[in-house]
């Protein structure tokens, strides 16, 4: 799994050419401790009662305690219940025989559970098309902008923002402050424009000035309105008339604080726009962070990215084995 910009993004260039440097060991500590204190919510339904004296004793009492917390956690009936299975099964065959080895096994059967798809996002195309969808208040926006930052600033690449939320003022004015933050160039038009127009021009700008990536911006929407998802379809299929395989990556933002709420978000967006990975935003210490598996193993794709506050560190490639022990980790 992709653990740093460099290795999310796959560009196809000599790997001693784009070989990245070294992650600085603090700064991933430091994300890793912030994460840590953010999902302190499900650690504390987690990881705490995994240390009381009950889950010394692998017995049925234990497991049942094992899924309810696993479900508190946001995790889901469906996850939980193939987790459970296993570490039961496990433990009737002798490799589970303690507290310490459930609480081992299970952090890493969580980490498994939230890895599926692919996890990376291909950047061979000329141009890469990416679309970004979400309902409103997800931070939609603002992680376009740092996308669009780490793409320029860490891989030197080339990026075109293009605002296609042409209902909402505010996003155009917040879009183009990043876009003059990260060195990118815009394509907008007037307030209440065919956003499917703004997607179509936007590539075809990308392409006559050579630039590498375009993320397109769409209105937030909630997945229960209807005639604003069918306009979502439109603007995809807009995209695909100007470049038939685009767009090459569909990102769905979700509020890890809507808890299950936000897999019903992924299943309805992921049947109009196909969405092929997750951006999981608002992991703060109101979130149960177990919605990333659920959403892994209920429906198959993959959280991409997560974010844990406002600067642009606090966006990053998602590391199921960090999230894992940020979970379970007293």
């Amino acid at each position: 799994m992709p653990r740093t910009w460099q290795e999310l993004f796959v560009t196809g260039e000599a790997a001693a050419a784009t070989a990245p440097q070294e992650e600085p060991q603090e700064r991933r500590r430091g994300f890793f401790r912030r994460l840590r204190e953010n999902l302190s919510k499900t650690r504390q339904a987690l990881g705490a009662e995994l240390q009381a004296s009950v889950f010394q004793r692998l017995d049925d009492e234990t497991f049942e305690r094992l899924e309810e917390m696993l479900i508190y956690a946001d995790v889901g009936a469906p996850a939980t219940a193939r987790i459970v299975e296993r570490l039961e099964t496990e433990a009737a065959g002798g490799t589970l025989a303690s507290g310490e080895d459930l609480t081992r096994r299970l952090t890493e059967l969580l980490a498994e559970a939230a890895r599926t798809g692919e996890a990376t996002i291909d950047l061979r195309h000329d141009p890469t098309v990416i679309l970004m969808v979400g309902v409103n208040g997800t931070g939609k926006t603002t992680t376009i902008g740092k996308i669009a930052w780490h793409l320029q600033k860490e891989l030197g690449k080339s990026v075109l923002l293009a605002a296609g939320d042409t209902f909402r003022a505010a996003a155009v004015e917040q879009l183009e402050a990043w876009a003059e933050r990260a060195g990118s160039d815009i394509v907008k038009a007037a307030p209440g424009s065919d956003p499917g127009a703004v997607a179509f021009d936007a590539i075809s700008a990308a392409r006559a000035r050579g630039h590498d990536v375009v993320i397109i911006d769409t209105a937030g929407r909630l997945h229960t309105q209807d005639h604003l998802m069918d306009e979502l379809a439109k603007v995809r299929r807009v995209i695909a008339k100007q470049m038939p395989e685009a767009p090459h990556e569909t990102l769905l933002t979700i509020d890890a604080t809507t808890g299950q709420n936000g897999l019903r978000q992924a299943l309805l967006f992921r049947e109009t726009v196909d969405v092929t990975g997750i951006v999981l935003t608002k992991l703060d210490g109101t979130a149960k962070g177990g919605i990333a598996l659920a959403i892994a193993q209920e429906l198959g794709v993959p959280v991409k990215l997560i974010g844990i506050g406002e600067a642009l560190e606090d966006l990053r490639p998602f590391d199921p084995d960090d999230f894992a022990r940020a979970i379970i980790e007293v």
